[in-house]
């Protein structure tokens, strides 16, 4: 059975920190494109930052460059996102997301979520 559980989001004033955590388990971590993503109310879920299964290319999001950095550590099957310099814009459930690049037909894992609040 296939589980990301996510961890660490919560409430932030303007400008400060959070880092993010999704420990995957049922799959081979190594072999898996892992992605974050977030979710706002009455909007489309939004690709925040992905990383290769190698961890050796990310790729973020515009409204995140800069203040948000992807990483993994493949011995602990676990993908990070480091949040800096946060806004109430960044206010949004953080999902973490697994898929193989090479499956003849991409099948996605999803988290549950980890709620990050930006406000004073």
């Amino acid at each position: 059975q296939v589980q990301l559980v996510e961890s660490g989001g919560g409430l932030v004033q303007p400008g400060g920190s959070l880092k993010l955590s999704c420990a995957a388990s049922g799959i081979t971590f190594s072999s898996y494109t892992m992605n974050w993503y977030r979710q706002t109310p009455g909007k489309e879920r939004e690709l925040v930052a992905a990383i290769t299964s190698a961890g050796d290319s990310t790729n973020y999001a515009d409204s995140v460059k800069g203040r948000f950095t992807i990483s993994r550590d493949n011995a602990k099957n676990t993908v990070y996102l480091q949040m800096n310099s946060l806004k109430p814009e960044d206010t949004a459930v953080y999902i973490c997301n697994a898929y193989r690049i090479w499956d003849p037909v991409r099948r996605d894992y999803w988290g549950q979520g980890t709620p990050v609040t930006v406000s004073s």
